[in-house]
């Protein structure tokens, strides 16, 4: 999920008025000090993003989250542990594919704002800073250094790196207890729960919506005449899947497990990045009306590969992490 509850997304960088990242009542402006200028294509694209009110939206639903979640965990390989392929497993695991939705009301404020960043990342404002650093804080730094929040850009692939992590420690911990004889059921739960809450970013990050400025309605230069309301991104990803996109479609659309090699971050931030290409797609169909109704077989195929590409990349980091969680520690 991108948006909150209210459906107010506030702006990146120094335009704070439409950016799928915390609760927000109304148009704000800020010009920090010291300010890092930006490029003048996404500074202009901020000052007319200033102008937008978008509409609420939840990256997939919450019926495309628990989908995406279920298609992964069926889909692993025998090898995983046989807890996590039991009916228990999988019905907790897609449970959690909308989790951190939850954690969007009002009623727990801080919590709402503080993780409202971690469902989307800007990538054009986040790189125009330079490369992104692997951890967090770094990327923090260098964002308020620049005069700007992390808020406003997101923290998109930290937080889902973050959270594999802790999975591949609790599969670690599995392993332990297991080799030990030991009781292994409360190590279970938290590898069920890991990868539940993975499972939502890992969505999220399959939305090309939920990887650029252009997140609700067309902002700056606009050649192609897509549309800069702000309905684009619930219509998406909401009634139009809930409508149309049934589980067979997008297993139909799933790739072979992908064994990841290499940096996780890295291989994360290319995921990021592929998604962010199909961008002008999901503007292009919109305009030819395929997301209304039926919408299209066009737009019906793209929607289902997009899910499925969730759902795969999360079949694929939740493999990783098992195979992984059997390296031994190297010492500090």
């Amino acid at each position: 999920m991108r948006r909150d509850e209210a459906g107010k997304w506030p702006c990146s960088g120094i335009f704070k008025s439409c950016s799928p990242r915390q609760t927000y009542t109304g148009v704000m402006f800020s010009l920090p000090a010291p300010f890092r200028p930006l490029s003048t294509a996404l500074a202009t694209a901020a000052l007319l993003c200033l102008l937008a009110h978008p509409a609420s939206a939840r990256a997939w639903g919450n019926g495309g989250h628990r989908m995406i979640n279920r298609l992964a965990v069926t889909s692993l390989p025998a090898d995983v542990p046989a807890f996590l392929r039991a009916p228990e497993a999988i019905a907790e695991i897609e449970y959690l594919g909308p989790e951190p939705d939850r954690w969007r009301s009002p009623a727990e404020p801080e919590l709402s704002a503080a993780q409202a960043p971690e469902h989307f990342i800007d990538l054009e404002l986040a790189e125009a800073l330079g490369a992104l650093p692997h951890r967090r804080l770094d990327f923090e730094a260098s964002v308020y250094a620049s005069g700007q929040r992390p808020e406003k850009i997101g923290l998109q692939p930290w937080e889902a790196t973050e959270v594999w992590e802790r999975l591949k420690a609790a599969m670690r911990e599995y392993r332990a207890l297991a080799a030990r004889h030991q009781e292994t059921r409360p190590a279970e739960q938290a590898v069920i729960f890991y990868a539940g809450w993975l499972g939502h970013y890992v969505g999220d990050g399959s939305q090309p919506l939920h990887t650029t400025i252009q997140y609700n309605g067309w902002v700056g230069a606009n050649p192609h005449g897509y549309t800069t309301g702000h309905q684009i991104h619930w219509q998406f990803e909401g009634p139009f899947v809930e409508a149309n996109i049934g589980e067979p479609d997008v297993r139909a659309a799933m790739t072979p497990l992908q064994p990841i090699h290499g940096d996780l971050f890295d291989a994360y931030v290319a995921y990021l990045h592929r998604s962010k290409s199909f961008v002008e797609t999901v503007y292009q169909l919109e305009k030819a009306g395929g997301f209304m109704g039926a919408g299209t077989p066009e737009s019906r195929r793209f929607t289902a590969q997009r899910l499925a590409a969730g759902a795969s990349m999360l079949r694929d980091m939740i493999y990783a992490a098992w195979q992984e969680s059997a390296e031994p520690v190297a010492g500090p």
